[in-house]
């Protein structure tokens, strides 16, 4: 059985960095629509033989099951679970429910990823023991696939390496068989206001304006990124410009 799982924080948290770009209740708006994307991109795929939803909001495991996708809630904890904690509980539910020979885990915020690249990283993971894909700004990792789906654990929070490196790391310590999957569609992702604008022009560049993360960005977004003339890698952030309009 190979299943793809999905993870997702409860709405009341989601997206906590970028709280001084929108309001919880915009950030809720941004989650939803980056769902809704996401599922209809995996509605359409028949390479797993499950994709598992995991998440505590009602809201999206409604929208799970109208994309005929499963819906596991999960319990919350005081204190809160470490994010290691809960990809492990996933990756438990789908060995101990679903017999599950071999997992991939992707993220709601990997908004440019498509077909092509679950395909591309379906077939790696057929023949390696552990694929990941990079993620393209902070060394982390976007896309991940283990088989069997314990095979090695999870290093999201490492307190001193980046997730990437040290699961990539611990995986050669144990002489495992593993693939970098290089892919800046499936290496974006969503995490502080920066992204938020390369997002927006992405999303245009690769044709995606319909898509509901497009049309709320679109609405919602006020700032841009200014370059700076003598260095290409120094953007800056300002706000856009309301303009007036005509009675």
């Amino acid at each position: 059985m190979s299943l793809l799982l999905v993870p997702i924080a409860p709405l009341s948290r989601t997206k906590s960095r970028l709280r001084d770009c929108f309001s919880k209740e915009l950030l809720k708006e941004l989650t939803i629509a980056m769902f809704i994307d996401l599922s209809k991109k995996l509605a359409n795929i028949n390479l797993f033989d499950k994709i598992i939803v995991y998440c505590n909001s009602t809201e999206i495991l409604n929208l799970a099951e109208e994309y005929g996708l499963i819906g596991v809630k999960e319990q919350l904890t005081t204190p809160r679970k470490s994010f290691d904690q809960v990809i492990n509980d996933l990756n438990r539910i789908a060995l101990d429910n679903y017999n599950a020979q071999r997992t991939i885990f992707t993220f709601l915020d990997v908004i440019l990823v498509s077909r092509t690249n679950f395909q591309d990283f379906n077939e790696l993971l057929g023949i390696n023991d552990v694929v990941v894909c990079p993620a393209i700004h902070s060394a982390g990792i976007s896309l991940l696939g283990r088989n069997p789906p314990d095979v090695i654990p999870t290093y999201f929070s490492d307190p001193s390496q980046t997730s990437l490196v040290a699961l990539l790391n611990h995986a050669r310590e144990k002489g495992l068989k593993v693939a970098v999957y290089d892919s800046f569609r499936a290496g974006f992702d969503i995490d502080i206001k920066q992204d938020l604008v390369l997002a927006y022009e992405y999303l245009k560049i690769f044709d995606l304006k319909t898509t509901e993360t497009f049309k709320f960005l679109k609405n919602n977004l006020s700032i841009k990124l200014k370059k700076d003339a003598n260095n290409n890698r120094n953007l800056e952030i300002r706000e856009k410009k309301i303009k007036s309009q005509r009675k």
